[in-house]
């Protein structure tokens, strides 16, 4: 059952969003009103899911190549948390520290990308804390999703608005072996990444605009849609939804951008 944010008294490690990590991290934003229930653990897939692409340039579909043009080499994938943890600092400044997850960084990124176009997100397998927060309902009959939540995105999206999208690609590209190994190691020996990467942006771009109050049930402890169109969304589409249109608009801008510096890189 897909919830918005009810307490719990134990915190449940929590989703945020370099290009995989803006996904995670502005997909995280929609649950930044706190998301402490307790939720059943998702076993890992092992086929992708489909997913509705945009309107956008097609990727090649083959494998994005390294950016080995600094000399430097890649740490093991067990052991790359430190650096890729600074390569964000350096994106994304030190607040970033806040919010992070450092173990598994890497791996955790994999998994959550991967699930984003699925019913429900592997909990235990995100790269960000969870945050306080709760869940603000208007109503309470005719329930409706309130405009309070919204607010408190305002912290991640400065984070995501002022993050440079080649500096996020070019991250990216440095550590790609280093996803791609976590990817195969998922399940996809005969996957990219990347690939996937731009499959899960497509399909958080087509997410639609939800226009009037949206209206919330609540058949049990939690809350869901009230529109079945809307609440068999996947994952990472309802959590767009649940951060509102302006926020939404914000993140899909900035996917748009990560998406055509991807193509680009990948095509030269």
């Amino acid at each position: 059952m897909d919830d918005y944010g009810l307490e719990e008294e134990d915190r449940k490690k929590w989703l945020w969003w370099a290009i995989p990590i803006v996904v995670v991290i502005a997909l995280a934003a929609a649950l930044y009103y706190g998301r402490k229930h307790k939720e059943e653990p998702v076993a890992q897939p092992v086929k992708s899911a489909p997913v509705a692409t945009a309107p956008e340039a097609p990727p090649s579909g083959h494998e994005l190549a390294a950016d080995a043009a600094n000399g430097r080499p890649l740490p093991a994938l067990a052991e790359s948390d430190a650096e890729v943890k600074d390569s964000l600092d350096g994106v994304f400044g030190r607040p970033l520290d806040q919010l992070l997850v450092p173990k598994d960084l890497v791996r955790h990124i994999v998994v959550t990308v991967d699930n984003l176009p699925r019913k429900k997100t592997a909990v235990q397998m995100w790269p960000l804390r969870a945050t306080g927060g709760t869940f603000a309902v208007s109503g309470s009959d005719n329930a409706t999703l309130s405009a309070e939540n919204f607010a408190r995105y305002e912290p991640i999206m400065k984070l995501l608005k002022n993050a440079d999208s080649r500096q996020v690609v070019a991250v990216y590209q440095h550590y790609y072996p280093l996803f791609q190994q976590a990817y195969v190691e998922l399940g996809y020996p005969d996957g990219y990444f990347n690939k996937r990467l731009i499959e899960v942006i497509d399909h958080l771009l087509a997410t639609p605009e939800i226009t009037g109050p949206i209206k919330l049930v609540q058949p049990g402890v939690f809350y869901q849609f009230a529109d079945p169109t809307i609440e068999e969304r996947s994952a990472g589409q309802k959590l767009l939804i649940r951060m509102g249109n302006d926020n939404a608009a914000a993140i899909k801008l900035k996917l748009r951008e990560l998406r055509r510096e991807l193509v680009k890189r990948e095509n030269q």
